[in-house]
């Protein structure tokens, strides 16, 4: 019985030490497997992440489109795809997260790009590469379908609603069934409500006028004006004014002007005086496909010898002298006046007898080109030389149009012209009546004399000629002594070189005055131009500020720039002339301006440019 109590009490401690070993292995298996998830944790943390996200995949060509480039650690060299299909109207806008949660730091840098399609269909945003410590690293591609346009949510506090409700752009057609080469006018106008500002816009798509006969008409300087768009009021601005001719008959396509257009719209916030907050918003705006409806001229009544003139015309044929001598000149001028298509169609030929010797006519055209169409006269003058006396008629010269008052054909005639050709010799193969006059021409033979090679010369005037030297030459003098002579020159252009080098105010200021006309060079190129200077004016006073202050685009507003400047020890009134420039550059797009003012804010940028590369420490 004790034997038997033994062997229990070993059972049961045998059984308690197994117990307390397997707790111990799983308390080391348990330890194991939080250090191999640290290990994990902690080599999942170290690797790189370089990728692409975009707002959406799918969109309408109304809609807008935004990709992120993320990465969570810092790089450099980023380099974007090639937005082929997409046209950029905001980016890159930069942003940097960096966070430190339970003792882990958590960072991530992003590139923002917001894009608008430029048509529909199924595209591909190519891969996006960057540089990390030492390695390359390449986003995926990312495909983007795009639709047609689609409604939009009409919320009244939505910035991009209110900015489509309050800028219109319109084409407006003269004319939408006009007949062949009949002129027409298409006038572009922005229509923008009082209660938003533009601040600039873009061209993205110009109009083209396929079958058409086209030309612009200068805009330069147009005011704002007052209207009404819809039965509201609205300012309105014409963008441009082009006169077309169709040049073929049925249906023609006139495509859209498409602008980007940066504006700011009333928001329902409000500053701490009671005055709306305006937000900023781009807007892309179209003037819509135009169709025009071409009539072919009617065949009713159409002359022989139509060439194609329609609109209202004069003829007039002149000739310079009418009694002359033989082998003296006159000319005889045909000129068609009036207003219609007169750049397209021809002057009808002059007839002339075969003893009356013609040159090829001179074409002139004196033709302005305005909404009405073409107004003005083209001509050919003809030169003529009579061989023989006599008197030679001019025919009568018909020419047909088509009158477009009227929808009928008229024709026009010159009267008959005599030339009266009093000395000279007389046409002996010619049968003329009593009074001498020429009534049909036979060619004349021509008849050889024994003189016809007279003026090939027979005898030359050769020269022998000597052999020279160069040696000893005063050539060879000059050449071999200017090395000398030279070497004073070049002592004094080093001394001159080296005061030079050693006046440090003077080469600053050289060197300010050289970086002023760096970046106003292509705003100087535009004088006389006010939209493209002004923008060239803005663009330079940026693109200074970005180089001298290292700072970005998007944080060039008046205040940072005030600051920035005051740090740099920068004069309180250069500041104020530079900040009042941008200004003016602003303003001037929306405002009539002259050149001369154009060279004064030319002039005032350069000296501030100067003058804050001077005083920048």
């Amino acid at each position: 019985m004790l034997l038997v109590l033994k062997r229990r009490k070993a059972i049961i401690q045998t059984s308690k030490i197994a117990n307390r070993c397997s707790l111990i292995i799983m308390k080391i298996i348990k330890h194991i497997s939080i250090i191999l998830l640290l290990l994990t944790t902690s080599i999942t943390l170290a690797q790189v992440k370089f990728e692409a996200k975009v707002s959406k995949q799918k969109l309408g060509i109304n809609e807008r489109l935004r990709i992120d480039f993320e990465m969570n650690k810092d790089g450099d060299n980023f380099n974007p795809p090639n937005f082929s299909n997409f046209t950029v109207v905001g980016g890159p806008n930069q942003s940097v997260s960096n966070s430190w949660i339970n003792g882990v730091r958590t960072y991530k840098k992003t590139y923002s790009y917001f894009l608008a399609p430029k048509k529909r269909g199924n595209f591909t945003i190519k891969q996006a590469t960057i540089t990390i410590d030492g390695e390359t690293y390449k986003t995926l591609p990312l495909n983007i379908q795009v639709t047609a346009a689609v409604d939009k949510p009409k919320d009244p506090n939505d910035a991009n609603f209110i900015a489509s409700e309050n800028i219109h752009l319109v084409a407006e057609v003269s004319k939408t069934t006009p007949y062949l080469n009949e002129a027409i006018t298409v006038v572009y106008k922005l229509y923008v409500s009082p209660t938003i500002a533009v601040d600039n816009w873009n061209e993205i798509d110009s109009p083209r006028y396929n079958d058409f006969w086209s030309q612009n008409i200068n805009t330069q300087g147009q005011k704002v004006q007052n209207g009404t768009y819809n039965g509201k009021d609205y300012r309105f601005l014409i963008l441009r004014k082009a006169v077309l001719y169709p040049q073929k008959t049925g249906k023609l396509n006139i495509e859209p002007l498409t602008l980007d257009i940066s504006l700011r719209v009333p928001s329902n916030r409000r500053d701490i005086f009671g005055s709306l907050l305006m937000t900023r918003v781009n807007k892309t705006v179209s003037a819509g496909n135009k169709t025009i409806h071409v009539k072919p001229l009617p065949e009713a009544g159409k002359p022989v010898d139509f060439a194609g003139a329609v609109g209202d015309f004069k003829l007039d044929v002149i000739a310079s002298k009418r009694v002359l001598d033989a082998s003296e000149s006159f000319q005889v001028k045909v000129a068609v006046e009036g207003n219609g298509n007169l750049k397209l169609f021809k002057l009808p030929k002059i007839s002339l007898p075969s003893s009356l010797e013609v040159y090829e006519p001179e074409h002139k055209e004196q033709v302005k080109t305005n909404l009405s169409g073409m107004r003005g006269s083209i001509s050919d003058s003809y030169t003529v030389v009579p061989q023989y006396k006599g008197k030679y008629p001019i025919p009568s010269i018909s020419f047909s149009y088509f009158d477009l008052k009227t929808e009928t054909y008229k024709r026009l005639s010159s009267d008959e012209i005599i030339i009266d050709v009093l000395n000279g010799p007389t046409n002996n193969t010619t049968s003329g009546t009593s009074d001498g006059n020429p009534i049909s021409n036979v060619k004349q033979r021509v008849v050889l004399n024994n003189d016809q090679f007279a003026f090939i010369k027979t005898k030359t005037d050769f020269v022998s000629t000597k052999s020279t030297y160069f040696f000893k030459t005063n050539l060879f003098w000059s050449l071999l002594l200017s090395p000398f002579l030279l070497i004073p020159l070049a002592i004094i252009v080093r001394r001159k070189k080296a005061s030079r080098d050693a006046d440090v105010y003077g080469n600053r200021i050289r060197k300010a005055d050289k970086l002023a006309k760096k970046y106003l060079s292509n705003a100087k190129k535009s004088l006389g131009k006010k939209e493209a200077f002004y923008i060239a004016l803005e663009k330079a006073l940026h693109n200074y500020l970005k180089a001298r202050l290292h700072i970005e685009t998007n944080d060039l507003s008046k205040d940072k720039i005030n600051s920035l400047l005051k740090e740099k020890q920068v004069d309180d009134r250069v500041i104020k002339d530079f900040i009042a420039i941008v200004k003016n550059c602003e303003l001037a797009r929306y405002t009539p301006i002259d050149i001369v003012t154009m060279q004064e804010d030319y002039d005032k940028a350069a000296k501030t440019i100067s003058l804050i590369d001077k005083q920048a420490r």
